[in-house]
This record gives structure tokens, C-alpha cells and sequence, in this order.
């Protein structure tokens, strides 16, 4: 695989320094990209950039993973129009081992050109701040880093000393990873080239004969104009616990046309020859080819077995012929994502210590009816199911062994309209 060529029949490549194709096809090279741990997980927008990485990985490349253990402390101010509000030490500690696992599921640590992982806290954990400032402030002047897009655009709005310093460590990060491992190649969003390109530029004037190389990636927007982003509203996380697979699965299916294009492309491991095939076979029906990307999508990022998952979640709420088998083989984790997807009452465990009354339960200990004349109207005209089985007797008594792994329960009122009870402690 050529990269640099994978990169653009893709749409990914937004800059590249001169050069960095010819240094490319001239053999294997290390290249990283960097990720602060700021956020408790993952994203869709970092998604983008370990695609990068994980298509370096495919070309042959070796790439690096840095992890922000020391910039993350600082805050980087690109593509900010604020000062950022500054994270616990413990708060960046837990993101960042949460971020390391996440990351170790996206791409190959064995083979010969196995990734790394590097935490850029190491880099700084033993200099004190005279040995900053010799070692690392008298290489880039104050005019150049002046002329940073994202040092300019907050001088009016104000920027602290500590964020202007952020392009200098990272600047420096791009030298130990050089003189380490022979990293020869930072990569990024687009809003990072100017940070990116401090880097090359530190390399340069330290280290002799010494060349470095970047290239960016355009930022992921939608056709909307909306972006991806750790504090962007509807934001898509990595993490089944702020993004449930079932809704992480439901935003590809889901996904306006025109951003199709795009997300394929951005996120699909698939060759070019495959997805134009595909892009051809399913032209007239576009939600196919999503369903497509999102299977694939939520099987890399969380599993098969969660995919399979969502298959009976998406079953059970709009198949009209799902029954009580496809309910009771439902797995907690996912009566939870149903839950979620439906109108639910939570009930406190005490109410099923002994049998409760159909009529009570529909009317007193949630709203799905007004009253318990309505409970027996309904019940009367066949309209009530608990777990997919009809109530015929409003004398019906309802017992802690009739709940789903012993906290769910899910009721229809009609054919349309579904519930869950889920107990609490």
C-alpha cells in the first residue's frame, strides 16, 4: 500500500511537507501521532486520526501512539477560542489508562512493524524547569511561535503562558520520539499543523542533518457543518458506557446520505476497488451500504459478540414477529440498551418482595395506564403482554421469577407501544 495515494483517494490528506512522499516510498519509517488525555475516552474524531495510524500500519510503517501524559497537564489551545479549564492529575491518570485500553483494540502491537505506545510524562517526569528552558525554550523564538495560527488567533481573547508553551513540548516530544525511535513522522488534525510543524522545525535545528516530515488530516465535519468533538453536543464516544454499541451502531445506519461518502472512506479498512463496488452495487439504496459500515464499524470498535447484540436489541424493538424466545435470550447488558431505547420506570426492588397485582403494577407502580379502570379495559381487550406474553386476567399476579436476569420486565400496551420496568436496589 502507498500511503500517501491511500490517503487521498480517501479525502484524509489536508497538508504534507514537501518531500514526504518520495521519503515514503523510499522504505518503512516510524510515524506517531499524539493524544491527550483530556476526555474519559476516545472519540469519533480521534477514531479519525487512529485510522491514520492504522493505515501507516498497512503500508509497512511503524507507528507510535503518544499518549499526553505531560501535555494533557497543560492544555493545547488549537482550535480553541478559550483558555481551557485545567483537569485533576488524578482525572487525566484514569483517562489516560482508560484511552491506552481502547487503543490496544485498534491496532496491531505484534509483527515486525508492531505499534507502540509511549507516554510523553517520561519525557519530562526528571527536568525541572531551568533544564526546560535551556534544553528546550532557546530553540524556537517567540516571533515564530507568534506566527502559529493558534497562538494568533487567542491573543485577542487571551492565552496564558501555559498554553503558549503547549507547541514547545510538543515540539519536543517530536525530538525524544526522533531520537529514540526514528520517528521520522508526525501526523494530525489539520488544526495540529502548526504545532506539527514547530516539531520538524525543532528537529531541524537541533539535531544535525536531521529531517522530519508531517502531514494533517482534514477535520471530521458533517454535512451540517457540525464537527466531532470531546465537548461537541451528540457526540459519538469509543465507550459502550457513554456510547452504548446499540447507539453506536444506530448513528451509521442513521447517518445523512451525503455524509456516507465520507464516513466510508474515513473509517472502512476496506481497498478502494471494494468500496467503489460497493458504492456501484448499492447506489440506489444507501442504507445497505451503512449497514455495511456499521457492522464493521461496531465489531472493530467494540466486539462481534456486541454486534450480534444490537442485531437482537434492533430485532426486538421493530420486528412486529419478535417473540418471547427472542426476548428471554436478551443478555442484561442488553435489556439495559433497551431500556434505554423506551419509555422505562424505574421501581424500587422492594415492590416485587411479594407478588405484585397486574393492575397495580400497570397503574400505580408506573403510568403506562391512568388508572386501574383503564388497566382493565386494556387487559380486557387484549392489548397487555408482559415479556411477550399476553395478560388475560387482571387476577394475574406478577413474582420476582418472572423478571428478565432478575430486574427487567417488559410490558406492551398494543401492538406499538413498549415498556420496561427495571428494578433498582
Amino acid at each position: 500500500m502507498d500511503f500517501i495515494k491511500e490517503l487521498q483517494w480517501r479525502g484524509m490528506l489536508h497538508d504534507a511537507t514537501p518531500g514526504l512522499e518520495e521519503f515514503l516510498a523510499a522504505g518503512p519509517t516510524v510515524g506517531y501521532i499524539g493524544f491527550d488525555p483530556t476526555a474519559p475516552s476516545m472519540t469519533i474524531g480521534n477514531f479519525v486520526q487512529i485510522m491514520l495510524l492504522r493505515l501507516l500500519q498497512n503500508a509497512g510503517h511503524r507507528p507510535i501512539v503518544l499518549m499526553g501524559g505531560a501535555t494533557g497537564r497543560i492544555g493545547d489551545p488549537s482550535g480553541k477560542d478559550k483558555e481551557r479549564v485545567l483537569k485533576s492529575y488524578a482525572e487525566l491518570d484514569r483517562n489516560l489508562e482508560h484511552q491506552k485500553k481502547q487503543i490496544y483494540k485498534l491496532l496491531d502491537f505484534e509483527g515486525p512493524n508492531a505499534a507502540i505506545l509511549v507516554n510523553n510524562i517520561d519525557f519530562y517526569k526528571e527536568m525541572n524547569v531551568l533544564d526546560f528552558l535551556r534544553t528546550v525554550g532557546k530553540t524556537l523564538t517567540v516571533s515564530y511561535m507568534l506566527s502559529k495560527d493558534s497562538v494568533k488567533n487567542r491573543l485577542e481573547s487571551g492565552l496564558s503562558f501555559t498554553e503558549f508553551s503547549y507547541q514547545l513540548l510538543q515540539a519536543y516530544d517530536f525530538q525524544c520520539l526522533y531520537e529514540t525511535y526514528g520517528c521520522r513522522l508526525q501526523m494530525g488534525g489539520s488544526d495540529q499543523w502548526g504545532n506539527i510543524t514547530s516539531g520538524t522545525e525543532f528537529i531541524r535545528r537541533n539535531l544535525t542533518d536531521a529531517k522530519a516530515y508531517a502531514c494533517t488530516t482534514p477535520l471530521l465535519t458533517k454535512a451540517d457543518g457540525s464537527k466531532f468533538g470531546k465537548s461537541e453536543a451528540g457526540n459519538i464516544w469509543l465507550d459502550p458506557e457513554l456510547t452504548s454499541p446499540y447507539q453506536f451502531y444506530q448513528f451509521w445506519l442513521n447517518a445523512d446520505d451525503r455524509d456516507l461518502p465520507k464516513f466510508l472512506r474515513y473509517f472502512t479498512l476496506k481497498s478502494q476497488e471494494e468500496v467503489e463496488a460497493l458504492e456501484a452495487e448499492h447506489a440506489s439504496n444507501p442504507r445497505a451500504l451503512k449497514a455495511i459500515l456499521a457492522e464493521e464499524l461496531t465489531v472493530r470498535v467494540h466486539s462481534q459478540e456486541d454486534f450480534e447484540a444490537v442485531q437482537q436489541v434492533s430485532n426486538l424493538l421493530f420486528n412486529s414477529k419478535a417473540g418471547a424466545d427472542d426476548l428471554h435470550s436478551l443478555k442484561a447488558s442488553a435489556l439495559q440498551t433497551v431500556a434505554g431505547e423506551i419509555p422505562s420506570f424505574a421501581v424500587d426492588r422492594t415492590a416485587f418482595h411479594e407478588p405484585v397485582n397486574i393492575l397495580d403494577l400497570l397503574a400505580e407502580h408506573t403510568d403506562i395506564v391512568a388508572s386501574k379502570s383503564e388497566a382493565r379495559r386494556a387487559i380486557k381487550g387484549n392489548a397487555i403482554s408482559v415479556n411477550k406474553t399476553k395478560i388475560s386476567d387482571e387476577e394475574t399476579m406478577l413474582r420476582s421469577d418472572d423478571l428478565l436476569h432478575g430486574r427487567f420486565l417488559m410490558i406492551e400496551n398494543g401492538k406499538k407501544n413498549k415498556y420496561m420496568v427495571v428494578l433498582t436496589d
